[in-house]
């Protein structure tokens, strides 16, 4: 037997995978609360979020949480269950220094953030917040210090608990987690198809405002978008990524314009929100499938003709 394990001397091997398993469990715990948060925020969107009205965001975050998880976890479960073969196998290694100091270093995190956790829901109850997606993630983060605390204090106390049960239970947890997540998040391919649309929407929102910015130096709109096209300045209109065709361009007015392309899904929208204003609906870059036609009409009060050198006039 190893004396140096004896008097609690710890092996390169034994502080590699006590470090590898501190590394993986604070990643592991990380992406499945921002995993579980994300699907709280779809499901109960909270009007007063500063993204509420962009909720395409949770899905990107659910990726990068998917991501994660998919790798990380798997790895602190074998690091986890090599770690309590080795106590089994040589139960004088339950007094390694490298193993205790990280064990009472983990439990110390996971007390502080139930701590922080409670001081968190007592202030948003006291500032009028406590609505049902707080409460869903105030449970998410207890499960998960919890969980934490309760798995590493019996470790440390040689505690006999159903371990076969509680690991059973965290896995499936995670599992069905991670499922729900794939499910949510879309295949590759609709997501490709989805990044397609939205550079789409990037590359009309870029042309309209090039269209007002020639309207405000010349007077007029152009009757193709290919007058855009600045060699100076190096713009050059965009064309659709997808097909590699130019976007549709009509004029409807005076100073009146319609914007066309062809979408491959429907724009995200969470059915809870409700629009602030009838000019918002009218305005934004909301879509269907399919061909969708954007009409924008020039607003002169706001953009008046001005073209460089001309003084503004006074309103």
């Amino acid at each position: 037997m190893n004396t140096n394990t004896q008097v609690g001397y710890s092996m390169p091997r034994d502080t590699f995978l006590y470090l590898l398993g501190l590394v993986t469990l604070i990643a592991t715990a990380v992406s499945f609360g921002m995993l579980i948060y994300q699907y709280i925020d779809i499901k109960f969107p909270d009007i007063l979020q500063y993204n509420y009205y962009a909720p395409t965001a949770n899905y990107d975050l659910i990726r990068t949480a998917l991501a994660t998880l998919v790798v990380v976890f798997p790895v602190f479960f074998w690091v986890s269950r090599t770690l309590h073969k080795d106590v089994v196998t040589e139960p004088t290694k339950r007094n390694l220094r490298i193993r205790r100091w990280l064990l009472y270093f983990t439990v110390f995190v996971a007390a502080l953030v139930v701590i922080g956790d409670l001081v968190t829901l007592i202030h948003s109850f006291l500032n009028g917040d406590l609505t049902t997606a707080f409460i869903l993630k105030v449970i998410t983060i207890f499960f998960i210090a919890g969980s934490i605390l309760f798995y590493y204090l019996s470790e440390l106390r040689d505690r006999v608990y159903p371990r076969m049960l509680f690991q059973g239970v965290i896995i499936v947890v995670v599992v069905l987690s991670v499922g729900y997540g794939f499910w949510t998040a879309g295949s590759p391919q609709n997501q490709r198809l989805a990044r397609f649309d939205n550079q789409k929407v990037n590359d009309m929102q870029m042309i309209q405002g090039q269209l007002v910015n020639y309207w405000q130096q010349k007077g007029a709109l152009p009757s193709t978008l290919d007058v855009l096209n600045d060699p100076i300045s190096s713009f050059m209109v965009p064309k659709d990524p997808q097909t590699g065709q130019s976007y549709e361009y009509h004029l409807t007015g005076s100073y009146a314009f319609q914007l066309c392309t062809l979408f491959n899904r429907s724009s995200i929208v969470s059915p809870a929100i409700s629009m602030p204003s009838p000019d918002f609906v009218a305005n934004n870059w909301q879509h269907s499938a399919g061909r969708v036609c954007f009409d924008r009409t020039i607003d002169q009060a706001l953009y008046p003709v001005n073209p460089k050198g001309m003084p503004v006039p006074a309103r």
